[in-house]
């Protein structure tokens, strides 16, 4: 059995980024274990036309965070909003938190730029230092018990 004492679950509030989560938060309630949230925010992108239109960032800033709040964490779950590059930030968070176990989503928000498991899975999986649990299909709850709850609370 993996020692696992603390979880990074990356999301971009996808629909598989939910059923990540569903595993997440079981495997921090069968493990005891310290569930991180993460949300990473790409660096802005300029749109040109007739002059430099920069995007309106407060907006997506505050959009994003939240969702992150709206996330139905166990209770002491932690909860981090970053900006900057996706992989590289989620990479970093993992090392500095000194996670045992990344979980996420395997296609979000961005498509289907690669063909088995996304433009950001793919590379985390590759380069990060604790095994990385992807998810893309719903957890089914085992026979007999209920299935689980929508991940992400609306208010």
């Amino acid at each position: 059995m993996l020692p696992i004492q603390t979880i990074l679950f990356a999301t971009d509030f996808s629909e598989h980024s939910n059923h990540a989560l569903h595993a997440a938060r079981a495997l921090a309630r069968d493990y005891d274990a310290q569930l991180i949230a993460l949300h990473v925010v790409p660096y802005p992108t300029m749109t040109y036309s007739d002059g430099v239109i920069p995007p309106d960032l407060g907006i997506r800033d505050e959009a994003a965070r939240e969702e992150l709040e709206h996330l139905d964490l166990p209770p002491g779950s932690q909860r981090r909003f970053e900006e900057g590059d996706t992989v590289e930030t989620i990479l970093r968070t993992a090392r500095e938190a000194d996670a045992d176990l990344i979980v996420m989503g395997t296609h979000g928000r961005t498509g289907l730029s690669r063909l088995l498991m996304g433009s950001v899975a793919e590379p985390v999986v590759r380069k990060a230092h604790c095994p990385v649990l992807t998810v893309r299909v719903p957890i089914r709850a085992p026979v007999g018990l209920p299935e689980p709850a929508l991940q992400v609370a609306t208010a």
